[in-house]
């Protein structure tokens, strides 16, 4: 195998893996290779999380979580994989780390950061007797990495934790650092290849993959769920499920299909097993934003898009995709046109 592989190659098998190929698995042997030659540190940290991000990365299977923690990545960090623990491991696995390796590492942060109360809905340990805030961690070790990586849409967007009425004041990372680099890695969880893949690149070119206005980066984010689902023919057809287990498209029992940008439904979770849709069930959209600030399981509200036309929020959200505008607005306008989405039969009845 060569020893250096071009950010093209990089690009395009992130890309291509989702369908041939574990991207871990095939990145390793480069991620190794970067490793002995000095990988930059990695710290992990957790505010406001479920941890639901740290178990995806931890059940990558090609390679295994030990050959990514052995051999490829620096994890200085992480309050679930570690021995050590409480306030020394703090002092001396993040601000010593950090101080010594100032703008040349990198942080990832899982989970929103609380900021209400003046940070004390989040402590996570003591310096000199006082508390440290999560919020001042953040900021402390974050405003001396190279980059930020906020895996997951809590630490990417704010995610559930800062819901309304958002009692705790949670905030995303790129709300609290600013100045440095952030990478937004979204999803609920994320899968372990966008994680691993993003580290991958940071690790073999010393910077940040190509992002979406967003902040997402391009090579997992770039698609969305509509344009490779399995149930796009129904969509086509205008067959739409009523109830699950039907049939159909989902798009009336809420799916988000049209809005969500990633390449969940190539790549596939648990090793290319399964995924949302896949298993019976309608795509959340969670690496939007927006997520969960919407019904889960109801179809969207109307919007107008043209005279004489409307669309669900879904639909408006394709437009807005960035490269796919073009298309993606032809197809809309015209299934609507041909009423295949658009207002439902009972609701036009009731306008009149």
């Amino acid at each position: 195998m060569p020893s250096k592989l071009s950010r093209r190659d990089f690009m395009r098998v992130c890309a291509g893996s989702a369908a041939v190929v574990s991207l871990s698995g095939y990145l390793l042997p480069y991620m190794a290779e970067a490793a002995e030659a000095g990988a930059p540190p990695v710290i992990w940290l957790q505010g406001a999380s479920c941890t639901g991000c740290s178990i995806s990365f931890l059940n990558t299977v090609n390679p295994s979580i030990q050959d990514v923690l052995l051999k490829t990545i620096s994890l200085k960090y992480h309050p679930n994989v570690m021995a050590a623990a409480g306030d020394l491991a703090i002092q001396d696995a993040c601000y010593k780390i950090a101080a010594e390796n100032k703008g040349k590492f990198f942080l990832v942060v899982e989970g929103s950061v609380p900021t209400g109360a003046g940070g004390k809905f989040c402590m996570v340990g003591e310096q000199n007797e006082q508390p440290i805030m999560f919020d001042k961690l953040v900021k402390d070790i974050g405003s001396q990495a190279q980059a930020i990586l906020s895996v997951g849409t809590c630490s990417a967007y704010g995610g559930v934790p800062a819901t309304s009425p958002n009692p705790t004041g949670c905030k995303a990372v790129s709300e609290i650092v600013k100045n440095v680099p952030v990478v937004n890695i979204p999803g609920c969880p994320p899968h372990p290849d966008w994680m691993i893949g993003t580290l991958a690149h940071v690790l073999l070119y010393k910077d940040i993959p190509e992002l979406d206005s967003f902040g997402r980066p391009k090579m997992f984010f770039n698609t969305i769920i509509h344009d490779n689902c399995p149930r796009r023919q129904y969509f086509d057809n205008a067959i739409f499920a009523k109830t699950f287990g039907e049939m159909g498209c989902m798009l009336e029992l809420g799916c988000k299909g049209p809005i969500a940008h990633c390449d969940a439904a190539s790549r596939q979770f648990n090793n290319g097993v399964n995924w949302c849709v896949k298993c019976g069930g309608v795509c959340i959209g969670c690496t939007e934003p927006e997520f969960p600030a919407w019904p889960m399981y109801e179809r969207m509200p109307e919007m107008p898009i043209a005279p004489a036309i409307t669309a669900t929020v879904d639909q408006i959200g394709m437009v807005l995709g960035g490269a796919t505008v073009l298309g993606i607005g032809g197809h809309l306008a015209g299934n609507v046109m041909t009423g295949r989405i658009g207002p439902h039969k009972d609701e036009k009845e009731g306008d009149d």
